[in-house]
C-alpha cells in the first residue's frame, strides 16, 4: 500500500454554498470503487447529503466502474452511507431541518491507511450578489499578487 495520501475536491461547492461548518466521515465503498477513486475517477460536483432513519447517506457521487473488474464490479452513482456518531448525526439533522441548511460533501480524501474520508459542510447557498462578490475579491488578490510579483 502506498503512504501517499490522495486528494479530490469539489470545488462547486465552495462557489455555490457558504460553508459554515465543517466535519470530516468515514464513507462505506466497496473494493472496486476504492480502486477507481484511486484512478482518479471520481465525480461529486452535484452530490449531496440526506438522512435516512438516523443515518446520513450521500447521494449524487458518481465513481466509475473499475477498468479491471468483474461481473462484481459497483454500480456507478449508488448512494453510500457515511460513518459518524449519533450524536453529530442529531446535531445536524436539527439544524438542516430548522436552518434551511444542507449538507454537501468538499472534499474525499484517501489516508496513509488506505482509507477513504469524505469532508462534509454545512453550508448555506449563496445569492448571486455573493457569487459575484467572491470573484471581484479573488480577481483583485490575483492583480495584487500579479503587481508585487514584478
Amino acid at each position: 500500500m502506498s503512504s501517499k495520501i490522495i486528494t479530490y475536491k469539489n470545488k462547486k461547492a465552495f462557489y455555490q454554498y457558504e460553508l459554515v461548518e465543517k466535519l470530516t466521515a468515514g464513507i462505506v465503498l466497496f473494493g472496486t470503487e476504492i480502486k477507481s477513486i484511486r484512478e482518479g475517477k471520481i465525480n461529486f460536483t452535484d452530490s449531496y447529503c440526506v438522512f435516512r432513519k438516523s443515518e446520513l447517506w450521500v447521494t449524487g457521487i458518481h465513481i466509475a466502474e473499475y477498468s479491471l473488474g468483474t461481473c462484481n464490479n459497483h454500480e456507478p452513482a449508488r448512494d453510500r452511507k457515511l460513518l459518524l456518531n449519533a450524536r453529530e448525526i442529531r446535531k445536524w439533522q436539527k439544524k438542516v431541518n430548522e436552518k434551511g441548511f444542507t449538507i454537501v460533501p468538499y472534499q474525499l480524501t484517501i489516508n496513509e491507511k488506505g482509507l477513504a474520508k469524505l469532508e462534509i459542510a454545512l453550508a448555506k447557498g449563496k445569492k448571486i450578489y455573493d457569487k459575484r462578490d467572491d470573484i471581484k475579491t479573488r480577481d483583485n488578490k490575483r492583480d495584487l499578487y500579479r503587481l508585487n510579483k514584478y
